[in-house]
């Protein structure tokens, strides 16, 4: 048996109480009482620990104190003593973990990892523990706690008020956090495991969202503003993501200012393929869009699908090509043909759907827009969209220019 990590811990406590004890002889006692008398390996580490703290007379009691870190100082590659508490749980995604969830104090939280291969009693969601050696790593530019077979976990008989520090969406960096953000879009989820996907945000910004489709998670409700204690901030391709599997939500009245997002200035120099009029999954929490035979990915055929419309296509600036999405709402307002019409059209057509698709073209292809919206995943999300007009002095002046040139 491998007693080399434990050796070496109990090794350094020793000399960081200024007491050097030979290897050998802290390795003897433990396998002593791990393979002679078939003590587990934690409970082993700890007796050796309080019989050497004995005879070289080593306080520990005041060594437990100083080797404790605070959570909101923890960085990755350390090993740490903190005491937290289990202020949410998660479902484990993979059978070589038993537990993961959040632990947090008055300085911070983190995400901890329980590995199967360590067999550690599972901790309760809103008690507190004192955990030992465990190891700080990174995952996602994310510091995460990992418990292994050599961390011992002991319940702590206290429950210190927490109250989690709230952050702007500008200030999220990966890790756990807490914010106040208004839900203000909800977008087709992208897998079957999600409850629901979208956008949430206060005044500093706006970030994507994810529910997962876990016992007791419900819905965000458009246009409410929600605290949201311990949610998981994720990095991926770039940017950042709240996922809020671990996270407790709670609905408040009032409203908040959000950010408006991002302006573009520019012709809309391109209408791509799966604009105009769609069709969308019914099945509660997808709502993909079906293929013309009214097939959907995950759902199969669905007979009683519901429309909507849309034009994904490419506004440029005369400096760069964003990919656009117009909702709903935009497009009718832009063209004047709303989605009942639409739908009319579609029936009454030969064409039948791209007839739709032919005149929205038609309307706004080429033509120049001021529009704001927040970019995500590579596509600006349009929340607001004008016509520009043409300014004849305007175009006067520039011609002058040039002939004076």
């Amino acid at each position: 048996m491998d007693l080399t990590e434990a050796v070496e811990r109990i090794s350094h406590k020793m000399e960081s109480k200024g007491k050097k004890v030979e290897r050998s002889k802290i390795e003897s006692k433990m396998r002593l009482l791990v393979e002679d008398f078939g003590v587990n390996m934690a409970e082993a580490e700890r007796t050796v620990m309080n019989d050497l703290a004995k005879e070289y007379s080593v306080n520990l009691a005041g060594a437990q104190n100083a080797d404790r870190k605070e959570i909101g100082a923890l960085m990755p590659g350390e090993w740490v003593t903190i005491e937290g508490k289990c202020v949410a749980l998660i479902a484990p995604p993979s059978p070589a973990i038993s537990q993961t969830g959040i632990l947090a104090d008055t300085t911070g939280a983190i995400r901890f990892v329980v590995w199967a291969r360590a067999e550690k009693p599972p901790m309760e969601q809103g008690r507190w523990y004192r955990i030992e050696s465990a190891v700080v790593d990174e995952y996602r530019g994310a510091p995460k706690l990992n418990i292994h077979s050599g961390t011992t976990i002991s319940p702590v008989d206290q429950d210190i008020p927490i109250i989690p520090s709230m952050h702007r969406v500008a200030e999220l960096r990966p890790g756990v956090a807490s914010v106040r953000v208004k839900m203000i879009q909800e977008w087709e989820p992208s897998h079957p495991r999600m409850l629901q996907t979208g956008l949430v945000g206060d005044a500093s910004g706006i970030v994507k969202f994810t529910i997962w489709n876990e016992e007791g998670k419900e819905k965000l409700q458009p246009d409410t503003v929600y605290s949201i204690y311990y949610a998981l901030v994720d990095e991926y391709a770039g940017r950042l993501q709240l996922n809020l599997s671990s996270a407790l939500y709670l609905p408040e009245e009032g409203d908040i200012q959000v950010w408006s997002g991002e302006k573009i200035v520019g012709a809309l120099v391109h209408i791509a393929p799966g604009s105009g009029l769609v069709k969308r999954c019914p099945v509660e929490g997808c709502n993909r869009v079906l293929s013309r035979q009214n097939y959907c990915s995950v759902h199969e055929i669905q007979k009683n699908f519901r429309y909507d419309l849309r034009i994904k296509g490419v506004l440029d600036d005369s400096e760069r090509a964003c990919n656009v999405l117009f909702p709903c709402e935009l497009v009718e307002s832009l063209t004047g043909i709303r989605l009942e019409e639409a739908i009319e059209l579609a029936e009454g057509s030969p064409l039948g759907m791209d007839e739709v698709f032919f005149r929205l073209r038609d309307a706004m292809l080429g033509r120049y827009f001021s529009c704001t919206g927040t970019e995500i995943e590579d596509r600006t999300i349009l929340k607001d969209c004008q016509w520009l007009a043409y300014e004849p002095k305007e175009l006067a002046a520039l011609l002058n220019r040039a002939g004076g040139a």
